[in-house]
């Protein structure tokens, strides 16, 4: 895979992302909260995660910015980091679905909200969090720049950090017990690992 070719794959995986969200975020709106944490701090770390996973490495296939800090570009490399994007896309689309009509992009809980347990969530408590990661991953390799390697790191560890521990607080102060037995079979991002 070329340079220019890994641009047009990061891009079409950003297409193909936005054409599993788009849908949700638009069904989301019409669903009244019960509970919210969105605030300053959550539209930060959302913030971070859009430009070090978005904005930056997509400005860096159309204006190559900062090419000083470019690596060697090893197609095979290339090729791997496409394989963990279409891995991630394929776990971001699992999300969305088995989350149905309980998806938030923010940190909140609808009216009619249930614990989702099954599917992709019988295993993990956070697999958007893994598609997140998994991208970040992907992408370091596809798009040959340390920069734009370490701005997708960043801003996943910033929205990780940020966001986890309040969702997991928000989830066990609505659903009590459930959760916490839940929190107890499950991993938060890779089964048997963490």
């Amino acid at each position: 895979m070329s340079r220019e070719l890994a641009g047009y794959v990061w891009w079409t995986f950003v297409a193909l992302w936005g054409v599993i969200r788009l849908p949700h975020v638009l069904h989301a709106r019409t669903e009244p909260i019960r509970a919210t944490q969105r605030d300053l701090r959550d539209r930060i770390a959302r913030s971070a995660a859009v430009f070090g996973l978005g904005i930056i490495p997509g400005a860096y296939t159309i204006i190559h910015f900062p090419m000083a800090a470019d690596r060697a570009h090893l197609p095979v490399l290339a090729w791997a980091g496409a394989c963990l994007l279409a891995i991630s896309l394929w776990l971001f689309y699992r999300t969305h679905h088995d989350l149905g009509r309980r998806f938030s992009a923010s940190l909140e809980i609808r009216r009619e909200h249930t614990l989702v347990t099954t599917g992709i969530y019988a295993r993990v408590r956070h697999p958007m969090y893994t598609a997140f990661w998994l991208w970040a991953v992907g992408q370091a390799l596809v798009l040959p720049n340390w920069f734009v390697a370490l701005a997708g790191v960043l801003g996943m560890a910033y929205l990780f950090a940020a966001r986890v521990g309040r969702e997991e607080r928000l989830m066990e102060r609505e659903f009590g017990d459930q959760y916490r037995t839940y929190m107890a079979r499950t991993a938060r991002l890779l089964p048997g690992i963490y």
